[in-house]
């Protein structure tokens, strides 16, 4: 009897995680849509690749990073499956507002009402996981939600490029903007609020934001892989937001062939590295902790002449081929990370934990990595470059060897970890 209620509370917890988990996918998928669709939509509207940059990244980021702090202390205090659900819905509406945007200035308006909504995404749903998880199996738990990402970019580039093809890109963004209101619905129906703290030792109490912020500032493990998952950040969100037009714009693919090739490729890829990424942190940390570092180290250093092959390959398909491995382990730095966080900090702290490493990730990795490629795109064709998107790209391939000694100290301050 007891093992068959554990059965039933194990597939409860995995239910919840999988509706999570498709969340953040519509989190994601809104996030990259304008990636996927930046050369409909810079030759509608007439922008420049810097242009582009800050609409897929800072312009979103910096209001989803600063919003992300207040919304987590309010999510470690109050419900946050609602939280989750009013995010949802406000970060769809906003999407579908980016359809009716007729200039620079109104499409960054409604990017921003995006970052602002997408601010209460995954830092209550980090939290919820911790409380239907053991710190055991957190790694692995962690990974499913991740899978987010590569079902994003997957939907994003399928859903959003087929739509736009048929359609245009205007009616890609109003639809999967229906589409996540209806989902936030779902949330409400189905995802139930856990007691906070349920499978950890020691009584539950309210923790002061300031301290959590000084944990952050002091504790070398935190410190240490907030800095390796920036870096890490930046090189996912430089190529999320700019291989799809890398692809159409110097290696001759039609965005019919996006939403097929380059969604199955880089979506399968991503997903086979996110799970991977958590079943080794769960199966090899427990016994020798310097795999949360170790794991995505060695994924970004075997990447690197990977991805410049794929950058310099003549034709669409080869490239394909090479960053295929890039893209299988852009992400591998994540389910590490957040067990690492969600593993320090008390069940009180869990959220506005995540939103602090969420807060650096998004200033560095999502406002610096798309706009660092749009500048040097636009500089690399002031210069007179024949293929400036192109030179960016290669510009961006230092950052992976900086990402492995980054992974390479947080293995070493795990190693020092004595609990």
């Amino acid at each position: 009897m007891d093992i068959e209620a554990s059965q039933v509370r194990q597939r409860g917890s995995t239910l919840v995680v999988a509706m999570l988990a498709g969340a953040y996918s519509l989190n994601f998928l809104d996030r990259q849509l304008l990636s996927i669709l930046a050369e409909p939509v810079k030759a509608d509207l007439g922008l420049t690749d810097t242009q582009l940059g800050l609409l897929s990244g800072l312009a979103f980021a910096v209001f989803y990073t600063l919003f992300g702090i207040p919304v987590a202390w309010l999510a470690d205090r109050s419900n946050r499956v609602r939280i989750i659900v009013v995010a949802c819905a406000l970060w769809s509406l906003f999407t579908g507002a980016c359809g009716f945007a007729q200039n620079f200035t109104q499409l960054a308006i409604a990017r921003i009402g995006v970052g602002v909504g997408e601010a209460g995404g995954s830092p209550p749903s980090y939290s919820i996981i911790a409380d239907y998880f053991p710190p055991e199996r957190r790694g692995g738990a962690l990974a499913l939600y991740s899978l987010g990402v590569p079902i994003g970019t997957t939907a994003g580039a399928a859903l959003g490029g087929w739509i736009a093809s048929a359609y245009g890109w205007r009616a890609a963004f109003m639809a999967i903007g229906v589409l996540g209101l209806c989902y936030a619905l779902a949330l409400l129906l189905v995802v139930r609020e856990p007691q906070r703290g349920r499978l950890d030792a020691g009584p539950v109490e309210t923790v002061p934001i300031a301290t959590t912020l000084r944990l952050f500032l002091t504790d070398a493990t935190l410190r240490t892989t907030t800095f390796a998952a920036a870096i890490s950040a930046f090189i996912g969100y430089a190529m999320l937001s700019w291989t799809p037009a890398m692809l159409m714009r110097t290696k001759g693919m039609a965005l019919s062939d996006l939403a097929i090739y380059y969604s199955l490729v880089s979506g399968i890829a991503a997903a086979i590295g996110t799970l991977a990424s958590g079943f080794l942190i769960d199966r090899l940390g427990e016994r020798d902790r310097r795999m949360y570092g170790l794991v995505p180290a060695a994924a970004f250093i075997v990447s690197v002449p990977f991805y410049i092959a794929g950058v310099h390959a003549d034709t669409w398909q080869w490239a394909l081929v090479f960053l295929s491995v890039p893209f299988a382990f852009y992400a591998s730095y994540l389910p590490p990370a957040l067990a690492i966080v969600q593993n320090s900090v008390a069940p009180a702290q869990r959220s506005t934990a995540s939103a602090f490493l969420l807060f650096i990730l998004g200033i560095v990795g999502l406002g610096g990595g798309p706009l660092f490629i749009g500048a040097v795109s636009d500089g690399a064709a002031a210069r007179g470059a024949a293929t400036p998107l192109q030179v960016a790209m290669f510009a961006l391939a230092p950052a992976f060897v900086f990402a492995f000694v980054g992974h390479l100290g947080v293995a070493r301050v795990m190693k020092r970890r004595k609990s």
